[in-house]
């Protein structure tokens, strides 16, 4: 196990892509930040082998998180709209550049499952095998599901 010491540090050298990841997964910076701040107080909390992989590890804790989060509601549409809703109306400041928005506005098109393999393998640079890890899905799904989500931000993005 690794102590406290050494697993704090770890958190911390990769708290930028572990937000990263969430606000693929809820689309909302604010759900993303309680999903980070879910997965440290359970990393702290629990412990980690030294063994595992950590990044790939704490990508699927907080994936099955964020899961757990979607089943804790009756109603996993209610929960989109909320969080829409919420994230519209928030004076939050805007992305730095017109192209930025862009990207952003398509990456809440796709749906959760695009949007956390985006998250992955084209923002984190994670290879397919390490996203199918991760995500604890089989290579294949990865690759297609990568492959319709280039395709619809493809076609998104052309079209704004």
């Amino acid at each position: 196990m690794l102590n406290k010491t050494q697993l704090k540090a770890l958190l911390v050298k990769e708290l930028p892509r572990l937000r990263r990841f969430s606000y693929g997964l809820t689309g909302n910076k604010s759900d993303a930040d309680d999903l980070v701040q879910n997965l440290v107080e359970k990393m702290l909390r629990k412990g980690m082998s030294k063994d595992i992989p950590a990044l790939p590890w704490f990508f699927k804790i907080c994936k099955n998180l964020w899961i757990d989060e979607i089943r804790s509601n009756q109603n996993r549409k209610k929960l989109l709209e909320t969080s829409i809703n919420a994230q519209d109306n928030k004076q939050e400041p805007g992305p730095e550049s017109d192209e930025l928005a862009h990207i952003f506005t398509a990456m809440e098109q796709l749906n959760d499952e695009q949007r956390q393999l985006v998250a992955l393998v084209i923002v984190e640079g994670f290879s397919y095998a390490e996203a199918a890890q991760s995500l604890d899905i089989p290579i294949g799904t990865v690759m297609s599901r990568v492959a319709r989500a280039r395709a619809k931000l493809a076609q998104l993005l052309n079209t704004q």
